[in-house]
């Protein structure tokens, strides 16, 4: 379910993606900024519903969460973490974890390009 749920997401972050891009321009990545803010809106709405209204349903909560939105953004499952932290008092925690993996993961991407250019 994961795996079906990432692929649907993936083509549908790809065709939003090329939509926006046709009526917005390429200057700025509005068609995956679009995808993901659209994805945590989504991930809050489906995360609310699985933990409160669903729990017991996880092949549908792995469907949409984990693989859809996984999928169809690059940041709802982050997002969704930070959410949780907070949720459960870590406030120290989720602003750690919002600097770690920002800064770490840009880090990581320059570390990458540099050692494949050098």
């Amino acid at each position: 379910m994961v795996a079906a749920g990432g692929a649907l997401g993936s083509v549908a972050r790809y065709g939003l993606n090329i939509g926006v891009t046709r009526t917005l321009g390429e200057a700025f990545p509005w068609g995956i900024l679009t995808a993901n803010v659209l994805g945590c809106f989504l991930m809050g709405i489906f995360g609310a519903y699985f933990m409160q209204r669903m729990p017991e349903a996880e092949t549908a909560r792995l469907f949409m969460t984990t693989g859809f939105l996984g999928g169809f953004t690059t940041f709802s499952a982050f997002s969704f973490d930070i959410l949780k932290l907070v949720n459960d008092g870590q406030n120290n925690a989720a602003i750690l974890y919002v600097l770690a993996s920002v800064g770490l993961s840009v880090l990581a991407v320059f570390v990458g390009f540099l050692l494949v250019k050098a």
